[in-house]
Formats: structure tokens, sequence, C-alpha cells
């Protein structure tokens, strides 16, 4: 009898370690005391890292991780792209927002191109071409936030520029299909496709020229970009190719701390940045779920999925409608983000059929790279910075090595919409760092990808909030996105997703797009979660990226 009793017990032990093996998604968490930086590849997470091992602050990191980047990932960011930021103070709980997106150059106006032939914004070359803001934003959050002296922060990024780094496969992909708007630029063509063609995976990339422009704003700070030599160089490039952007563009250009905007959700208050950023749908998204109860077949259900869909169609209507620069529009975003308005939103959901082509609503009225920094303090640094499409607008700044952003493809020229072009006026921004706190802990998370941002925030903390995963297994769950028309049926969706729910998501209306198990069109995000009463920090990266959550490593004599 004793023997049937302890055969039955290590059944018992063996089955439990079974299930305790048994997970749902791949990676483990980074879990340490120290700090850890996340990020989409892994030479910037490792010097983000080491910086913190130096004795910087979650800031000091992030810009180092994002100088790095920009010299990595060429195509999703760099000096020539703009920044967003949430910041987290762990001494004082208090959350700070920084805006540095660009403005149109003064002379860029609708009746200009207008006279130059276009009847809609372009999308790239010369004319998508607004004022670059991260450089000024690094300086800003630095002078704020940074604790090591500001020249140091790029030697890693110089580093690999003159020394070169290996192509990983994700930005190999990249690098290949943007490789037809290199050739139309002769010195984004000479800096990029080495040899007059894309690197491959493995190859040592190069790029001297902007491992000089970084020194020189390593050397002389944020005015070198923006009054100095590269200013300079960057209107030179611009005049040459008929562009608009002057001197005064770029010297009167200043970031701006802005006060993030916020919901309640399920307990959890979330964070996002007000417009000119299209957090506010993220949020409006998340409180039209609210109003429905988490499906019990969990986040990937018939039930849950067609829900979240839906949601997201309404909440985009309302952004595409309403989301402008601020200074030149009056954007509601308090009745957007009212919980009355969700409800009588909400309400116009069929459970049994997709809603093909949504209208906004009347509220009330009153590319990319993403990085996650806490250090062993518990601040934390949530950083999205972009120059929007690959290689940004395609022109690359004659003799610096980087590529200016194409942010003002996002303007209109219907003169009665609220985000149409005008002087020293900032586009419809996609890119928005998230964070999210409840008691003693705190979060920042972002996931990059053009219109997929808000969608992949509300599934990131539906995720977590309602069915308990980590961040690690919020970021691997399988996810959804839109296509070019986020207000139509056509829906983009991960092959993880159950068959049998494919095909009664198919017979409600919505028209599914299957991708392979892991696909980079769903964003690349990044996470970092500090615990203010244990002490302890944990992170998790996309495994659709390159990178790794790096933790802070230990001073080695």
């Amino acid at each position: 009898m004793l023997r049937v009793l302890l055969f039955f017990l290590l059944c018992m032990v063996a089955v439990v370690q079974v299930y305790a093996q048994d997970r749902s998604y791949g990676r483990s968490m980074v879990i340490t005391d120290r700090g850890i930086v996340a990020t989409s590849h892994y030479l910037a997470s490792q010097a983000g890292a080491q910086v913190l091992a130096n004795g910087g602050s979650a800031m000091d990191a992030a810009i180092a991780a994002n100088a790095v980047l920009g010299v990595t990932e060429p195509m999703m960011n760099g000096m020539g792209g703009d920044l967003f930021l949430i910041y987290w103070d762990a001494k004082t709980g208090k959350l700070y927002g920084l805006n540095a997106s660009g403005w149109a150059p003064q002379k860029l106006t609708p009746q200009y191109l207008a006279r130059e032939g276009f009847k809609e914004m372009p999308h790239d070359g010369i004319h998508s071409v607004t004022v670059p803001g991260a450089v000024d934003g690094w300086s800003k959050a630095h002078q704020r936030f940074g604790k090591v002296p500001w020249k140091d922060l790029f030697t890693p990024a110089i580093y690999y520029a003159e020394h070169g780094y290996g192509v990983p496969e994700i930005i190999h992909d990249y690098w290949v299909e943007a490789s037809e708007k290199l050739r139309k630029n002769e010195e984004a063509r000479r800096v990029f496709l080495p040899g007059d063609k894309t690197p491959e995976v493995g190859d040592q990339f190069r790029n001297p020229d902007v491992a000089r422009a970084l020194r020189l704003v390593a050397q002389e700070g944020r005015d070198a970009f923006y009054k100095g030599e590269i200013a300079k160089a960057i209107v030179t490039t611009s005049s040459a190719l008929g562009g608009t952007m002057s001197l005064a563009d770029l010297a009167d250009f200043s970031a701006e701390w802005v006060e993030p905007i916020s919901t309640d959700y399920r307990g959890w208050t979330i964070y996002e940045l007000p417009p000119n950023v299209q957090g506010m749908a993220a949020l409006e998204m998340l409180n039209i779920m609210g109003t429905f109860s988490p499906d019990k077949d969990g986040p990937s259900s018939t039930t849950e999925l067609h829900m979240r869909i839906e949601a997201m169609k309404l909440a985009y209507a309302d952004l595409y409608r309403y989301n402008a620069d601020p200074r030149f529009a009056k954007v509601p975003v308090k009745g957007l983000l009212s919980k009355e308005y969700a409800s009588q939103r909400a309400a116009k959901i069929d459970p049994e059929h997709a809603n093909c082509n949504p209208g906004p609503g009347t509220p009330e009225t009153s590319d990319t790279t993403y990085l996650a920094v806490v250090d062993k303090e518990g601040n934390i640094a949530s950083l999205i910075q972009s120059n929007y499409s690959a290689f940004g607008s395609g022109v690359v700044v004659k003799g610096m090595g980087f590529a200016l952003q194409n942010r003002g493809a996002l303007f209109t020229l219907d003169q009665n919409h609220p985000n149409v072009l005008a002087p020293r006026k900032r586009p419809f921004h996609t890119i928005i760092p998230g964070f999210m706190e409840r008691g003693d802990v705190h979060i920042g998370f972002g996931i990059m990808g053009g219109a997929n941002q808000p969608l992949a925030h509300a599934q990131f903390v539906s995720n977590f909030v309602d069915y308990g995963m980590n961040v690690q297994g919020a970021l691997d769950a399988p996810r959804f996105t839109v296509t070019g028309n986020s207000l139509s049926c056509d829906i983009v969706i991960e092959s993880r997703v159950k068959p049998d729910v494919l095909q009664a998501l198919r017979a409600k209306g919505h028209n599914l797009i299957v991708r392979k198990e892991y696909t980079a069109l769903m964003g690349r995000g990044q996470a970092v979660l500090h615990n203010t009463k244990t002490k302890m920090n944990f992170a998790g990266s996309d495994p659709r990226a390159d990178g790794v959550a790096e933790p802070e490593p230990i001073s080695v004599p």
C-alpha cells in the first residue's frame, strides 16, 4: 500500500512539473534588483545596460541605447527622426511627458505644394520632411534626468558606426524592402547600399558619416544639430532637392514638456501622451473594451478578438477625425475619453457582425523604434523614436549619414480638416510610448508600428490586466493588426490563433489576412516593470524583433 501511495505521489509531482514547464510564451522575463534595458537590438540593449553599470540613470541609458539604434536600425530611427518620452521618477512618483516632434518648415504650405503639382501630401521625398526633433528631445531629457556627462552617452554609437556591426535578420529584411527608395537619392544610395547592394545578414556595415555627426552632437550638444554644422548640411541637402527647410526652421524649434493623459482600466491607470500623437485612441479603445467582461475562453477566443477588433475600429474612426496639433486645432480629448462616450460607442458593436465602415462619433468638446529602461532606483524611461517609413523620406543628409524623416506625409491638404498642413505645425503622429500603474507596480511599455500602435497597446494592457499574463507573455501573445485602411474589415492576424477561431471570425464578416506565427507587422514591443515594494525589476522583449532585455551588469575590477 505504501509503495502504491509513493508511486501516486511521484506521478502527481511529475504532472505538476510538466504543467510548470508548459506555457504559451517563449522567452522568460529578465528579473533583477538592478537596472534593465529592453530594446529591439541586442547591441543597443547592451550599450544602455553598460551606461547603467557606470552610474547612469534610466534616461542616460535610454539615450545611449537610442543613439546605437540609430546606427544599427538606420531605417527605423536616428537623428533625422522624432521622439516621444514618458518618464516616471521613482523618488517623487511623478510622471513626465516629452513631445519632441518637429514642425513643418515655414515655407511648406498647401499653396506651395499645389504650385508644385501636388494634390495630396507626398509620402516621401524632400517635401515630406519636417524638422527632426529627436536630438533636442535627448537634450531636454538629459538636462532634467541625466546623471553622466552628455558626451559619454554617444561613445557606443560612435564605435559601432566606425567599427561596424553585423546586420541582423529582421533589419536585413527591412533594408531589402527599402532598397528601391534608397536608389532614388544619390547620397542614400552611397551610404546605405555599399557596392550598390543591400548588406546581407552578417555583413559588417559601417557608417563613418553618421559617426562624424554623432561626434559633433557629443562634443557641441544639441546646437550642433539645430544651429551648427549639421543644421547647415540639412539645409544644403534640402535646397539642392528644391526643399523649403531653412536654418530658422531648425534654430527656432524646441521640444515641449507635456502632461500625459490617462484612463482607468479595471483598476489600473493607463497613461499615453496627448495629441498630436495617437495615444488617445489606445485609451478610447480600452474604455470601449472596459464595457465588456473579458471572455472566459481567453484573449485569442472568437468573442474576445471580435470585440477588440470592433473597439479598435470605433476608436480609430474618432482618431482620424479629430487628432491634430493642439496648438492649431481644438482636439476633444476629454470628451473622447469619457466613460459615458465609451458606452455610446460600445453600443454600436454587433456581437455577430463586423462593421466595415464605422464613422466617427460626436464627443462633447471642452517603421519606428521603441525602448524601455528601468534603473536600480526604479526610474522608468518609456521612449519611442522614429523616421516614420523605412529610411523616412529617403533623403540622406549630405556627409552626415542619416536619413530625414517623412512625418510630413501624415498631414492632409484638406482645408477643413484639423490636421491640414500649416507652417510651424506638427503633423498627426503615430508613435506613442505607454505607461501603466496600480499600487506598487509600475510598467513602461510600447509596441511600435505606425497605425498598429494604439491597438497593440490595448491588446498588451488587456493581456496583462484581464488574463494575468506577465510582461513577456503579454508581448508574445498572438496579436491582430490593421492593413493600410484601419477602418475596413481587413485584419492581419497571426497563425497561432486557432483555425476554428479564424473560421468563426470570418463568418462574422472579418476579412482575415493570416501571417506567420511571429510577424513583425504586429510591431516590435518592449516592457519593463518595477515593484516599489520588493524593489525588483522585470522586463520582456518582443520575439518579433532582433532585441533583448539586458540586465545591468555588475562592475568587475
